[in-house]
């Protein structure tokens, strides 16, 4: 039997980026958690900053739905385990609607996930600088893939009264529902930096504000009325959720017997960059997940066992980082024990001899730097050789985001052979349990990671 799952559903889109999606998705989010209802927030891509924002506007983790990274298969799966309980999913895309991976045609594009969920679109249109010439742009967009549900306009940086009326005008003769105006509000702005918005942790009283004020002005401006019932008109989600146990013994792995091994996940503002299945795999895995702060705790949790730092901005705070010495000591005495240590991009970073000359861990013999070079992208790899979190061979699709430099950027030992783009190459380290990379992985399509990694982790009572 079929399962099915009825949740209300919208994906927030645009023509191209820069026309208001976050302030619109994260908007929505917050307005209806403001009616009472449970909402629960999805980013297409591999976006780490814009679902911090969103889990401030619902107070449920933001989950990333990436096509790229996990297969198409799993995104209504993943979609209704991050739903469950919800009353509504609401999911903001990526760049412009039809936009996905260089050169693969829909792969990874918001119009793909918008199929894949079968979940009608709201299109956010700036409308600065044109009247008329809106029905013609949103037109093209609702006719490109008959598959593709435009299920109405909201219009943002609306300039005038007699400016709304014309663009209404204009959509009226198209035949298309506007479902909100939004005007420029300052108040709604979030700064941006090198790799995009300031994360939440960075600034939470400011963007408890900024998120307030997304919410004030989708409420002011919107239909949410006529959203709700947009978003209620979504066919059932059909297909059971994804389940991190049932990931794990799909893939031919069980909880290993004995005490729980204390997995301790770097968080804080230096390290903002997480998806939150993967602590829900390593739970399921056996491990007992535990967070803790590199900026502030100058311990590992006790009893750490295997280590995951994740991505992030260490180059934000290296001065910081660098002067935690005690931690920084018993990060390289873990690491030298042999202890899984799985480290991506800052987490590479922080593990390395010198951060922008401030002295980091130094389990890595390799020296960071920033560079004005932006390095971003999907990217096919495959396991060089044995490590923590792969058999060597194994073939994974992850993402690439960062302005630092490594040098040398592979060890004896590398991590990955990158096969696209670009020519061949190595990248990372594998040293003991150490597994370091710039590469972003999605444990969802990698469910033995967790495993592997807590069947390696030191228990409570074992000699590190």
């Amino acid at each position: 039997m079929v399962s099915t799952l009825r949740i209300p559903r919208l994906v927030v889109a645009a023509p191209s980026s820069g026309s208001g999606k976050t302030t619109v998705a994260t908007g929505l989010m917050a307005a209806f958690t403001g009616r009472g209802l449970t909402v629960s927030p999805h980013k297409a891509g591999p976006d780490y900053i814009d679902p911090g924002y969103h889990a401030l506007a619902t107070g449920r983790p933001g989950r990333n739905l990436d096509a790229y990274l996990c297969g198409t298969e799993l995104l209504g799966p993943l979609c209704a385990h991050g739903a469950a309980g919800a009353d509504l999913a609401v999911v903001e895309g990526v760049m412009g609607l039809y936009d996905g991976a260089a050169g693969q045609g829909e792969l990874a594009s918001t119009a793909q996930l918008a199929k894949a969920l079968r979940a009608p679109v709201v299109l956010v249109v700036d409308g600065s600088s044109q009247s008329r010439s809106v029905a013609a742009l949103v037109h093209g967009f609702a006719s490109w893939d008959p598959e593709v549900r435009i299920g109405g306009v909201i219009l943002n940086k609306v300039g005038s009264d007699r400016h709304e009326e014309l663009l209404r005008e204009a959509l009226d003769e198209a035949g298309v529902d506007v479902l909100g105006v939004l005007r420029r509000t300052p108040q709604a702005a979030t700064p941006s930096r090198h790799l995009g918005l300031v994360p939440v942790a960075e600034r939470e009283p400011d963007a408890v504000a900024a998120v307030a004020a997304m919410a004030e002005q989708v409420r002011a401006g919107c239909d949410l009325d006529a959203l709700w019932a947009l978003a209620r008109s979504a066919p059932p989600l059909t297909g059971a959720p994804w389940d991190p146990a049932g990931a794990l013994a799909g893939a031919g792995t069980s909880p290993p017997s004995g005490p729980r091994p204390v997995v301790a996940v770097a968080g804080g503002a230096a390290f903002t960059f997480s998806y939150a299945e993967h602590a829900e795999l390593l739970t399921a895995a056996g491990a007992e997940v535990v967070p803790f702060d590199p900026l502030r705790d100058e311990h590992l949790p006790e009893s750490t066992g295997a280590l995951v730092i994740g991505g992030g901005f260490p180059e934000v705070y290296a001065p910081e980082l660098s002067a935690n010495a005690a931690l920084r000591a018993e990060v390289a005495s873990l690491a030298a024990a042999g202890a899984p240590v799985v480290a991506e991009c800052a987490g590479l970073l922080y593990l390395a001899r010198e951060l922008d000359g401030a002295p980091m861990c130094g389990v890595l013999d390799a020296s960071a730097r920033m560079t004005e070079r932006l390095t971003l992208g999907y990217r096919d790899a495959v396991a060089v050789g044995d490590s923590v979190l792969a058999p060597a061979g194994t073939r994974v699709s992850g993402h690439e985001f960062h302005r630092t430099r490594l040098e040398p950027g592979a060890g004896t030992a590398p991590a990955w052979g990158v096969v696209r783009p670009g020519p061949p190459r190595t990248e990372g380290f594998v040293q003991g349990g150490v597994h370091a990379s710039y590469l972003h992985v999605h444990w969802a399509a990698l469910p033995t990671a967790a495993s592997r990694l807590v069947a390696r982790a030191v228990r409570p009572g074992a000699p590190v």
